[in-house]
């Protein structure tokens, strides 16, 4: 048995902030950490996601819609799917990845949003 915080160490910063909390053996949970104002670019992946707002509010865009998400929203995604994100207060962002997918792919994502 794995045990992590999803609240712990919390520290927005002027770039967009990832950690992998827990790794099991069926998916990858990442936080996101986004301050006001900060946007995730476009992207996607080929498999199934899951994000959920755990504090704050965000915007999220998906097929060619904006939904408003605040804490405790929730939305699956399947592979594919073009998304992203803009941060309407500091948010804490949960992440479901499938264990197939990479974690490096969602880095280079936040790199690309960070420039």
């Amino acid at each position: 048995m794995e045990v992590a915080s999803f609240s712990e160490a919390l520290q927005f910063g002027d770039k967009i902030s990832t950690k992998v909390i827990l790794e099991s053996s069926f998916s990858k949970e990442i936080r996101i950490l986004l301050k006001e104002g900060q946007i995730m670019k476009e992207h996607k992946t080929k498999f199934p996601i899951v994000v959920q707002v755990l504090e704050g509010e965000i915007d999220f865009g998906a097929e060619g819609e904006i939904h408003n998400f605040k804490s405790g929203g929730i939305v699956a995604l399947e592979g594919n799917i073009p998304h992203d994100l803009t941060a309407k207060k500091d948010s804490v962002i949960r992440l479901s990845l499938s264990k197939l997918d990479q974690v490096e792919r969602v880095v280079n994502v936040v790199k690309e949003s960070n420039k």
